[in-house]
């Protein structure tokens, strides 16, 4: 397995059941590395879905990927507070400098009020039918969002907005030095 390193840069590629790619990131900057999981930020990254549309995230995002949890989450720091994009997904792959998960469409939307929403349930179930989810898949999807959803309610350190604009600091301190020395 590669070593990672704090500045590394990887690209994401989001997958879907069926094999074919869902979405693309061009960048994402490892900021730390722990025995469970990797966190990464990137800010006006380019995003490209399967069918070609383009475009750049508006803000700052702190992203954790997990090695053997079924989700993956996205703090988005916006003016108004942190918005968390959690997608029920995978457990992360690492493949020539490139994160990789299939994506299991039931997300969780966490507002800087603190409210949650979980999206996508109908996405889920038509996706179920179609690509026929295994039951043992279906577990494991529907355990990872009760564990995230545990997760935010226990206050894991995921979701402090003090962690995550740690984690920016390092994210923009990082950029500068990569930009100051050709990388």
């Amino acid at each position: 397995m590669e070593k990672i390193c704090i500045g590394d840069k990887y690209q994401i590629q989001c997958y879907k059941h069926d094999g074919k790619v869902h979405r693309c990131w061009e960048e994402a900057v490892v900021l730390d590395v722990q025995k469970d999981y990797i966190v990464f930020g990137n800010n006006k990254t380019l995003v490209t879905r399967a069918e070609g549309v383009s475009w750049r995230t508006r803000e700052p995002a702190i992203m954790y990927f997990f090695k053997d949890e079924w989700y993956n989450v996205i703090a988005q720091l916006k003016k108004d507070g942190i918005y968390y994009y959690c997608n029920i997904a995978t457990p992360y792959i690492i493949e020539e400098n490139t994160i990789k998960y299939i994506d299991y469409d039931l997300d969780l939307r966490i507002f800087p009020t603190g409210e949650y929403k979980i999206l996508d349930r109908m996405e889920y179930k038509y996706h179920k039918k179609i690509m026929n989810y295994s039951d043992e898949l279906d577990v494991a999807i529907k355990n990872g969002l009760d564990d995230l959803i545990n997760r935010y309610k226990d206050n894991s350190k995921i979701f402090s907005s003090e962690e995550n604009y740690k984690y920016y600091n390092i994210y923009e301190e990082v950029k500068k030095y990569n930009e100051t020395h050709d990388f």
